[in-house]
């Protein structure tokens, strides 16, 4: 008998659950998630499961790790400094497909060179301009996202800029044909681009989780799920972080699974800082065929396919001005709730709420508090953000304290993108603690900013509520008003066929509230989700019930469910993809576009053998890399043909060969 150790760090609670050969869960529990060491949270949880269970650590057979770090980065627009090497592409594009928006004013050079269509050189790459871009720039960025016209037919430029950049400045570098063999050059930047900023953040996340390990004893091998659900081995994580973004959630499909033996059900995963919603269908998850998006950009990952918005325990509370009644709305950011700070810093959040409760007005940013994360690379910030950096210093601060000037916003904006700065403020997990829904942190400091902020005002002067649990209430319920959106989106979205108009307008249309509300006049309107929802997360039990009243559907709330990632990370498999393409440029030639060049055959079944040959050999070789075994191999071919005077002609050949196998567990 195997015991699995399942451990999953997310935005708030790291989860660890212990299983004996994948039948049974024999511990479980939760640690607060420490931003500025993860050991710390990780080792916690880990030590409690085996308290619960009297295991020793050398019993442990595999370790296995999900995570929300990736996911909730790129919806919160954290992460490195990184620079871009964009070559064979207009400097225009970069604004045309969105990768200034994805740089976040982070450097990019555009070079010539670039490859065809059909493989062969366009222009030669400019060496001499890549290494003056490197001398401006080396010192100042944390990685390189390098992507190349045609990469996918010819990787030779982007492999040749690799080598000049990892050879002149020692830093990590993220080639685009490395992520995905499909063609649109700029949609590969950006996904090279994500997972450039995204290295040293999963680097360290992975490195102090494998030296936890170790500290506790555990010399398991350790894997990581990927955002496609299945597992990798630690060392590919940290090369391609990308594949890690929906890792968690991925995570808490494959656990739902595994809990209620769905079929068929909307799978709802509430965390601290996202809400992630997919659709089991014949008890699988479907892998987007876009490719995974998540905080706005559209990548080429695999991953489910998942609709994550940014709602959770811990979304920041906004005042709603539409409109004379007013209101609230959550996220998309998360914050520290202040039940939460105040547990770790009494003294300072209680005196600061206190004297913001005796002031005459309220301010705008009485009930929220600034603090630093330490421990992180401060490298290429400004002079503005090194100034504030300083100021916060080492304490919890009221963040009126620290913010003298408009630009001290901008700076503080800055430092929260990066990771280096925590805000706190109202959330949802605050109102919980003032509802006694929860009772995890300080109570009292929850209270007391849910008071501050009900005093603002709305559009007609008024005050926004009059008192702190009549603003909780108001809280929880926009917290069930968004996650039913957030199902509903997902439902219309997933329908076949459609109705022919977005899904987000849809969910929101005048006539599906009308029918959830159960209006009655001339026309009787009855709206409701025709599915079963498996609720997921720590508080699932808390907000869910509320959903199913207000979608008219049955919610499913399992055991476990608030460990349901790290289950997801413990039940998951090893498999590896590897997809390549046959051309033909001429007639009688076929080409066979590999890592290595562009390889040309006379007959079409020999170029479509020979591309066989090299991915079975690559999906193999990285699935054995990551410690599986009994590997079982699956082809997919996709081959285009057209009829040209009476006959059919080759186009073009996409080959996919997935290799997949049970994760190899330590000779005990």
């Amino acid at each position: 008998m195997a015991v699995l150790l399942g451990v999953d760090t997310g935005g708030t609670y790291t989860d660890a659950v212990l299983m004996r050969d994948e039948a049974e869960v024999i511990a479980s529990a939760k640690a607060l998630t420490t931003r500025a060491d993860l050991s710390l949270g990780i080792g916690a949880a880990i030590r409690a499961v085996l308290a619960q269970s009297g295991t020793r650590p050398e019993d442990i057979a595999l370790a296995s790790l999900s995570t929300t770090l990736a996911t909730n980065a790129l919806v919160e627009g954290q992460g490195g400094r990184v620079a871009l090497v964009f070559i064979g592409f207009r400097a225009g594009d970069l604004d045309k497909h969105g990768l200034r928006e994805a740089l976040k004013g982070d450097p990019a050079v555009v070079l010539a060179g670039g490859h065809s269509h059909a493989g062969s050189e366009v222009a030669p790459l400019d060496v001499a301009g890549l290494r003056a871009f490197l001398a401006a720039e080396g010192g100042t960025v944390s990685g390189y996202a390098v992507a190349a016209q045609f990469a996918t037919r010819n990787p030779a430029h982007e492999q040749a800029a690799a080598r000049i950049i990892a050879e002149t400045t020692g830093a990590p570098v993220t080639c685009s044909h490395a992520l995905s063999a499909k063609l649109n050059g700029p949609k590969r930047a950006v996904t090279a681009v994500l997972n450039a900023r995204l290295i040293g953040m999963i680097d360290r996340l992975i490195g102090r989780a494998q030296d936890t390990l170790a500290d506790l004893g555990i010399a398991a091998p350790m894997m990581v799920v990927r955002g496609d659900g299945a597992l990798m081995s630690a060392e590919q994580a940290r090369e391609r972080p990308i594949e890690t973004i929906l890792s968690g959630p991925a995570a808490s499909i494959v656990g739902a699974r595994w809990l209620t033996g769905a079929e068929r059900a909307l799978v709802s995963d509430i965390g601290g800082t996202t809400t992630d919603v997919a659709l089991l269908r014949g008890g699988r998850p479907a892998i987007d065929p876009q490719g995974a998006r998540v905080g706005g950009f559209r990548t080429m990952v695999e991953a489910v396919a998942m609709h994550t918005s940014g709602l959770g325990g811990d979304s920041q509370v906004h005042v709603r001005n539409e409109g004379l009644t007013g209101g609230v709305f959550l996220g998309p950011r998360r914050v520290v709730p202040v039940s939460l700070i105040a547990a770790e810093a009494p003294e300072a959040v209680h005196a600061a709420l206190e004297a913001q409760l005796r002031g005459a007005t309220t301010g705008e940013m009485d009930g929220r508090f600034v603090r630093a994360v330490p421990g992180l690379p401060d490298a290429g910030i400004g002079a503005r953000e090194e100034a504030l950096l300083a100021r916060i210093g080492e304490e919890v601060h009221p963040l009126g304290d620290v913010l003298r000037n408009r630009m001290d916003h901008g700076a503080l904006a800055r430092l929260v993108d990066r990771g280096l700065v925590q805000v706190a403020g109202v959330t949802p997990s605050d109102a919980s603690h003032v509802l006694g829904l929860l009772a995890d942190w300080d109570a009292e400091a929850a209270a007391k900013a849910l008071t501050l902020f009900a005093r603002r005002r709305t559009a007609s002067g008024d005050p926004l509520a009059v008192s702190a649990e009549t603003l909780a209430r108001m809280i929880v319920g926009q917290v069930t008003e968004q996650t039913a959106l957030t199902l509903l989106e997902t439902a219309f979205a997933e329908e076949d066929p459609g109705f022919g108009l977005p899904a987000e307008v849809l969910a929101r249309h005048v006539l599906t509230q009308g029918g959830l509300a159960g209006h009655r006049g001339l026309v009787a309107l009855d709206t409701a989700l025709n599915v079963d929802v498996v609720g997921l997360g720590a508080s699932a039990p808390t907000y869910y019930p509320a959903v199913a009243e207000r979608l008219h559907c049955r919610m499913i709330l399992p055991p476990h469910a608030g460990v349901a990632n790290a289950i997801g990370a413990v039940v998951g498999r090893v498999t590896m993809r590897r997809s390549g393409t046959v051309t033909s440029p001429s007639e009688g030639r076929f080409r066979v576009h590999l890592n290595s060049g562009p390889e040309d055959f006379a007959e079409a079944g020999a170029a479509l053998a020979r591309l066989e040959e090299a991915l079975r050999a690559e999906a193999g070789a990285a699935a054995l890399a990551s410690g599986a075994q009994g590997l079982q191999f699956s082809v997919e071919r996709d081959i285009r043909t057209a009829r040209a005077e009476a006959r059919e002609v080759f186009v073009e050949a996409m080959l996919t060969v997935e290799a997949r196998g049970r994760p190899r567990v330590a000779n005990l």
